[in-house]
């Protein structure tokens, strides 16, 4: 156990005594019986001569070093979504590159899963855009995708959203690209705390009414989706449209608030997992994962509960900047050997929400080595005055 001198939210200063050493699993412990997917964070090149908000130097070895460990945990890859910093810091063609790294990899490993995502960030926030336009960005990030061997996450749309007049535009550009797409889909619901360009998303600011939209683009294309991702942060919103989707069509929770009981499920249905929270949290989820393949559904629970406070902190509002605390974690951890983040998104977060962050992984068993982990979080607090 190590002592260090943390901040609280009402400005004092306190002293907080770690846990002792944590022994995580590398391996997953057995086969899932739910499809999950990691939404994995990118590594960051710290010593890369570049202008640090303008330009995303990436490491490509340390990154690709986080998707082996999620994988040897038994999570598929969701490959360059916004875990990645997708729309904050990640250009598309930096993410094309990452897109065909992480598939030249992994794609040949048996029983592994890499699905990508294809948006249309290249049009800016703020542009004047058509329908035709939005197309034209969809289909070339699927041909990308597609053409490296693949599946396709269709991610939402900031462009889409802004010059959609209503749930038929939605209905056109959505039906076009799944008549064209070789193989069924992941699409991709991301509400507005994700993101608050998306905001009305399918055409409606009522939720039913776009739920609706959405549910009758599945309904028209079951063929070409494989599953819905749904992040509203709404289990009864999320379970409501599980139970409406067409048979054989999975709902994959991106509810990082309620994920455990999501998974776990009711009698009439579960949810599989597409979560950025895994990132995270990958050696505890493995194991009430194994644990729920194997019918524990409380011991199942009982590991998982510790990480549910750690993520709802994690993804606080404003939500969409989660991933400085992902990829502090990763670094507190001692999976990666900085805590620097393209686009200067380290300083996304404040000492205050990092010293909490600390607190809860360490509760959760999340820190290996809870002597590391101190030492390097008092490196962050002396940067912020504070000597622990």
């Amino acid at each position: 156990m190590t002592k260090l001198i943390l901040p609280t939210r009402d400005g004092r200063l306190e002293e907080y005594v770690t846990g002792g050493p944590k022994a995580l699993v590398r391996k997953a412990p057995r086969a899932y019986d739910r499809v999950v997917f990691a939404a994995a964070h990118v590594v960051a090149d710290p010593l890369a001569a570049v202008d640090p908000w303008l330009d995303a130097p990436v490491d490509w070895d340390a990154t690709l070093a986080v998707r082996q460990r999620l994988i040897d945990l038994g999570f598929g890859i969701a490959e360059a979504m916004d875990t990645a910093q997708r729309g904050m810091g990640l250009s598309w063609e930096t993410a094309q590159e990452l897109i065909r790294r992480s598939l030249e990899a992994f794609g040949s490993q048996s029983g592994t899963r890499l699905a990508c995502g294809a948006g249309t960030d290249p049009l800016v926030a703020g542009g004047q855009w058509s329908l035709a336009d939005v197309l034209a960005a969809y289909r070339q990030q699927v041909e990308v995708v597609e053409g490296l061997g693949g599946q396709v996450i269709l991610m939402a749309s900031r462009a889409l959203a802004r010059c959609a007049r209503g749930p038929d535009d939605y209905a056109e550009v959505y039906g076009r690209i799944l008549d064209e797409v070789r193989q069924p889909v992941i699409l991709h619901w991301l509400g507005p705390m994700f993101d608050p360009a998306l905001e009305g998303y399918w055409g409606h600011r009522d939720l039913d009414a776009a739920t609706d939209a959405c549910l009758a683009i599945i309904e028209a294309h079951a063929e070409k989706v494989e599953g819905m991702k749904i992040s509203l942060l709404d289990k009864e919103r999320e379970v409501a449209m599980r139970r409406r989707l067409p048979r054989g069509i999975r709902m994959f929770t991106g509810d990082d608030f309620h994920f455990a009981e999501l998974i776990a499920g009711d009698a009439e249905g579960y949810s599989d997992a597409l979560l950025g929270i895994f990132d995270g949290i990958a050696p505890l989820a493995a194991n009430a994962l194994g644990e729920l393949a194997s019918g524990n559904v409380d011991r199942f629970h009982e590991i998982l509960a510790p990480t549910v406070p750690l993520s709802r902190h994690v993804f606080a509002a404003p939500t969409r900047f989660y991933k400085t605390g992902l990829v502090c974690l990763a670094w507190l951890a001692g999976h990666q050997d900085h805590f620097v983040m393209i686009g200067g998104q380290q300083s996304a977060r404040s000492i205050i929400h990092l010293a909490e962050l600390f607190r809860l992984a360490d509760a959760a068993g999340l820190m290996p080595d809870p002597d590391r982990a101190a030492h390097r979080m008092r490196a962050l607090l002396a940067m912020h005055g504070i000597q622990s």
